[in-house]
């Protein structure tokens, strides 16, 4: 897997997931929605952390800027 997953996308996806956990572990988004927002906090920390997006991948998106050698 090549990264595809830059340091500011890296950084608002962790953020996103913060908010998200925070939003279904305080009751304010309970249910169903709730639960989606978990997974999605969840896929968010593991693609943060593999820096690499499948999503990204499929349309040809890349937000790292690692220089090549």
């Amino acid at each position: 897997m090549k990264k595809n997953v830059g340091s500011a996308d890296r950084i608002i996806r962790v953020i996103l997931a913060a908010v998200f956990a925070v939003l279904y572990f305080t009751g304010i988004v309970p249910g169903t929605v709730g639960l989606v927002l978990v997974a999605l906090s969840g896929i968010f920390v593991l693609t943060s952390l593999i820096s690499f997006c499948p999503i990204y991948a499929i349309v040809g998106l890349n937000t790292c800027t690692a220089k090549k050698a």
